[in-house]
């Protein structure tokens, strides 16, 4: 099969669909994959070492989607990429689209068949797609609420951990999946006073048997949201419902009755966000002031750390790719159930019933 990789045109989006051992992999298998030249180098990999791989290296996007039959992408397609797309293509990457209408409205009329990788299932239950990218923005989190904190960053002149004799910031992190535990690793890690807040039992009854008393759990229930955030110094919000869009959590009233200077980011923001107050943005300009409130909501923090976060996608996202080009879209997806759910767009039709209810139109036939 011809793989085609373009490079990430999102702004200051480093990341890259596949990094030169996964196309090694592929030519391995027989593939011909065709790499867009400097599509690497923001993750710090060479045309030089793609060639060296086995691939082709491509002087523009053009040329790559002219020439595919599967493209791997990190990024949902920005509007200039959808163009290039054709029916009989497929589409590998991050869609997100319960949060974009007009993004599937464009994939629909393209007739490409688009795969997400958010909604990829495993056996456990989990989103080994998804995955990678939730602990490594779980991580951050917590290092940037730690900057944006800082006085000279607008924010309340707190230090995350406190010294003796002053009291630790207060965190708290809303959900507790991959991200949210991520981020109260971290947090705990630096010192800070945490609470975890979710709406699964066993989910806190987990949390509490890994992190013991360091680690303070609450069901999730307006009147605690209201209660912690209110109270909060840094407020992560890690809320996930599978390919639809993030529930509002945080109302505008709540966010009025923080401290002014305290910090909101918000991880959930590639699904809408959970708070009431955030809008995207972007590394270029990452956060703003509402209600006297610093807001971290960057649609791609992973990407602050390419090599790191294309490394990781990569192991996750590889034997899926395999199987789509050593089988085609259609024997990989019959053959695998987990793959099959994040089939999301064929034949000008959404596919996922999750993400056909959130836009608000009638799922169309599975095709396998």
């Amino acid at each position: 099969m011809r793989v085609g990789v373009p490079k990430e045109i999102k702004t200051f989006e480093y990341r890259v669909g596949l990094v030169p051992g996964s196309v090694r992999e592929l030519t391995h298998h027989g593939h011909d994959v065709l790499v867009e030249t400097g599509a690497g180098a923001g993750s710090g990999f060479t045309d030089d070492a793609y060639r060296a791989a086995g691939a082709r290296v491509a002087k523009n996007a053009d040329e790559v989607f002219a020439q595919a039959e599967l493209i791997i992408k990190v990024k949902e397609p920005q509007p200039i990429e959808v163009s290039r797309l054709r029916a009989g293509q497929v589409l590998f990457t991050y869609l997100h689209l319960a949060a974009d209408k007009h993004l599937a409205e464009g994939l629909m009329r393209s007739g490409a068949t688009a795969i997400a990788y958010e909604t990829v299932t495993d056996a456990r239950g989990g989103l080994p797609l998804l995955a990678p990218m939730s602990e490594v923005a779980g991580r951050m989190a917590v290092h940037v609420g730690a900057h944006y904190l800082e006085k000279g960053q607008g924010g309340q002149g707190i230090l995350l951990a406190g010294v003796p004799g002053v009291p630790a910031a207060k965190v708290v992190i809303l959900g507790g999946g991959v991200a949210g535990t991520n981020a109260a690793r971290m947090a705990m890690g630096m010192e800070a006073y945490v609470t975890v807040i979710d709406k699964s039992l066993p989910r806190l009854y987990e949390l509490d048997l890994q992190f013991g008393s360091q680690l303070h759990t609450l069901y999730s229930t307006v009147e605690n949201i209201e209660r912690e955030v209110v109270a909060a110094d840094l407020v992560i919000g890690a809320v996930l419902i599978p390919g639809a869009s993030a529930p509002k959590l945080v109302s505008r009233e709540m966010v009025r009755a923080m401290r002014p200077g305290s910090v909101l980011v918000d991880i959930a923001i590639d699904q809408g966000g959970c708070f009431a107050t955030s809008r995207p943005t972007t590394l270029a300009e990452p956060s703003y002031s509402e209600e006297g409130i610093i807001h971290y909501c960057v649609t791609n923090m992973p990407s602050a750390v390419a090599r790191t976060s294309t490394l990781a996608l990569n192991n996750a996202t590889l034997p899926f790719v395999l199987a789509l080009a050593d089988k085609g879209w259609r024997q990989a997806l019959a053959a695998d159930v987990h793959l099959r759910a994040g089939l999301t767009v064929h034949a000008g039709r959404i596919i996922h019933p999750t993400v056909a209810r959130d836009l608000n139109v009638e799922p169309g036939p599975a095709p396998v």
